[in-house]
């Protein structure tokens, strides 16, 4: 029975270089490389050294405070650099990939098999690394109980990937990993899609299904727990991105780890915007500089949607769990007086100077300049303006400030992530980092509570 989600708080931040519904195979890259730092308060323990043969699915390192949680190679080849940090911290696993690909054989899993045997599959695949849960938003314990698992195939935020098109041909693979959830909770798995969308999720089995309607963020995860199931105190939701069910299916259904993305490649900088099929952990390069952005252009490459994925070097690599690579124009320039003039050009909730009201489907060449500097927080009530989650913004961002542990589980901690607090942070007049104040927030209550 399907539930619709419909979302009246929120911004829908319309810009220029959305990607065309075209797939082309990227240049395959000579190097893959992991870094521990995507997955959040893990602590690496190595196991792959360098100049070991690994295969696609062979375990690289897995967490010293879980040693059953491992992460995969997403390719075969040769590790060929350990690179480290301070105090010998392992910041990066470097990979020489092999021109014939190679597949550690799991072996199939049959339909049947139980909450167990599937647990057990993913853990020693690597593929329990997709599995996240709130509160905290960091990857699953094994030994927790979901009351349930929530999906989000409805894309909201500026620019991303479209998942009804990268997800067509893949139900094969999309019902056996929904199938195989389903056995890992006592609850519902719940999938969300776009009121209008020709999801694949569509026509599949032990699922619950809802149609999300609204602004950004009506696609987040965390606004569609909000809406069906709050999270309370003691209790546990499971997260899984819809690419990385994929891999799950696939993994259930031939045994093998494939670490394949189809990725949007979009953003204003981008002359010819449109999807690719590549890696995790592929070199960047592969993608940007042969596909019209200039190389000595002052740009922005961001892993993620521009709200908030990570900025990377030309010479960096793909994260484990993005799905898109933006590219816009950097905000190094500053107008004389720009606060004292009638703006058309810039997107905002405020109809003082800005004219974007005005506007509704006009699409924006936005950069990275935040039109301002760092200071205090100033009460306007914006924030509830586009914060769609029944918690209070403002409060919450406080609690974290200062450490009020027991004020900020009341607020509702335990159900928000620092992707819900995007949308905040770019309205902020404050300039204030709501994200990483969140983040901050989250890992002192895991500290403390967790």
């Amino acid at each position: 029975m399907s539930k619709d989600i419909k979302i009246s708080k929120g911004l829908d931040i319309k810009l220029v270089g959305q990607a065309e519904l075209t797939t082309e195979t990227a240049i395959l890259s000579n190097f893959y490389v992991v870094r521990p730092e995507d997955f959040h308060l893990v602590t690496p323990k190595l196991v792959a050294k360098v100049g070991e043969k690994v295969k696609a699915g062979s375990t690289l390192f897995f967490d010293k405070a879980n040693e059953s949680i491992k992460f995969a190679s997403p390719v075969s080849g040769e590790v060929v650099e350990i690179i480290r940090g301070e105090k010998r911290k392992v910041l990066a696993i470097k990979i020489q990939a092999d021109k014939t690909q190679e597949f550690h054989d799991f072996g199939k899993l049959e339909a049947s098999a139980n909450a167990e045997a599937i647990k057990t599959r993913l853990l020693e695949s690597g593929a329990w690394a997709f599995v996240k849960q709130r509160p905290y938003d960091v990857i699953a314990k094994p030994s927790s109980e979901p009351k349930s698992i929530f999906v989000s195939a409805y894309a909201s935020a500026p620019l991303a990937a479209d998942l009804d098109y990268t997800l067509a041909g893949k139900e094969a693979e999309l019902q056996a990993a929904v199938s195989a959830l389903a056995k890992l909770t006592a609850g519902k798995v719940h999938v969300s899609v776009g009121k209008k969308s020709n999801s694949p999720f569509a026509n599949l089995s032990d699922i619950t299904l809802h149609k999300v309607s609204g602004p950004h963020p009506s696609g987040n995860v965390g606004t569609q727990i909000n809406k069906l199931d709050p999270i309370n105190k003691g209790e546990v939701v499971w997260t899984v991105s819809p690419q990385d069910l994929v891999i799950i299916g696939e993994l259930l259904l031939t045994g093998k780890f494939n670490a394949e993305r189809i990725i949007a490649f979009a953003g204003s900088s981008v002359k010819k915007p449109r999807y690719f099929k590549t890696k995790i952990g592929a070199e960047v390069s592969t993608m940007v500089y042969d596909n019209g952005v200039e190389q000595d252009g002052n740009d922005r490459i961001i892993s993620g949607n521009v709200l908030s994925g990570k900025q990377v070097k030309p010479d960096g690599n793909l994260d484990y769990y993005s799905n898109v690579i933006t590219v816009i124009p950097e905000g190094d320039d500053y107008e004389f007086f720009g606060w004292n003039k009638p703006i058309f050009n810039k997107v905002s909730t405020s109809r003082a100077l800005t004219f974007s009201w005005l506007m509704p489907n006009k699409k924006f060449d936005l950069n990275t300049n935040t039109n301002g500097e760092h200071r205090a927080f100033v009460t306007t009530g914006s924030y509830e303006e586009v914060f769609p989650l029944d918690i209070f913004p403002l409060q919450i961002l406080k609690a974290c400030k200062y450490q009020d542990l027991d004020e900020m589980e009341a607020l509702g901690m335990y159900e928000v992530a620092p992707e819900d607090f995007a949308l905040t942070e770019f309205i902020c007049v404050s300039k204030q980092p709501h994200q990483k104040i969140i983040r901050e927030g989250l890992d002192l209550m895991y500290k403390e509570i967790g």
